[in-house]
């Protein structure tokens, strides 16, 4: 290193105080999830206030009332993160609320039954309409967001965005055509971004990306989960693929997420970090 580079005080946080999100305002879209309910309980219990986006009403409450009774502070705001001016009113009424925002986690998005092809399908009688529709919502549904509330975060010069990737951008797997295409997408926006943040805000701005395996929700429940309640022929070979033979569950990602909005992890950026039992790893043999 050059005499001349720049070199960063060292801030000797105490271990615990570094995975703390305390008085820290984190937006969550997608936060009306499967998987949502789990990374804003988490977010809540590590201290940060939590701005709860999604369309559905019923559930946002929801999510809110359980964030409360664990004595944590959270909001709901109804907005569609494909929607520009949407979020852009959301974050105008959180910033009226709480005064700042101090990180983003992208988790809007999932599979759509009409992007995949299915086995017995022509693979080029593939539906471009909702092979699109499934790239705008994972891959838009992080971008815009991400310029709304970046821009709050990045008139402070500091902020953490996460967004939610997917083992599909690592191990392509078959039939979900429009998701693969978009999360792949999604990471390649996290390295891209990551390096302007940080050639611009210093170590202040970062941005990062979690890419869950195979966890059950309600976008890839029919594929997973037979009539009758038992694993299809694909959940089998998921399970089997998995050293530790069995799917991952929600409360399993909070770790992660926790770890990358926090200042444990500030020196930390343009990654994706794999949270699959081992999927990615395993050979087979």
């Amino acid at each position: 290193m050059s005499s001349s580079a720049p070199v960063a005080t060292p801030r000797h946080l105490p271990a615990l105080d570094q995975f703390s999100l305390r008085n820290k305002v984190i937006v969550i879209t997608g936060a009306t999830g499967v998987l949502g309910e789990s990374l804003s309980l988490a977010v809540a219990e590590a201290g940060a206030k939590v701005a709860i986006l999604g369309r559905d009403a019923g559930r946002a409450a929801r999510r809110v009332a359980a964030i409360q009774a664990v004595g944590g502070e959270a909001m709901a705001v109804l907005a569609d993160v494909l929607d520009q001016d949407q979020m852009q009113r959301a974050c105008d009424e959180i910033v009226a609320a709480w005064g700042t925002i101090d990180g983003l986690v992208n988790a809007a998005g999932g599979n759509l039954p009409g992007a995949t092809v299915a086995p017995d399908q022509d693979l080029f009688d593939l539906s471009i309409a909702h092979t699109r529709h499934a790239v705008d919502l994972n891959l838009f549904g992080t971008v815009i967001p991400t310029t709304v509330f970046g821009r709050v975060m990045a008139a402070n010069g500091k902020g953490s965005i996460v967004n939610v990737s997917s083992l599909t951008a690592q191990r392509p797997l078959t039939r979900v055509l429009g998701y693969t295409m978009a999360k792949k997408a999604v990471e390649a926006y996290t390295q891209w971004m990551a390096v302007e943040l940080g050639l611009r805000y210093g170590g202040g701005m970062r941005m990062n990306a979690i890419a869950p395996g195979v966890f059950l929700t309600e976008q890839n429940r029919d594929l997973l989960v037979a009539a009758d309640g038992s694993p299809t022929e694909r959940a089998r070979k998921f399970i089997a693929a998995t050293p530790y033979q069995r799917f991952g569950q929600p409360e399993e990602l909070t770790g992660t997420l926790i770890y990358l909005l926090s200042d444990a992890s500030r020196f930390v950026t343009g990654e994706t970090v794999i949270v699959d039992g081992g999927f990615n790893a395993y050979s087979g043999v």
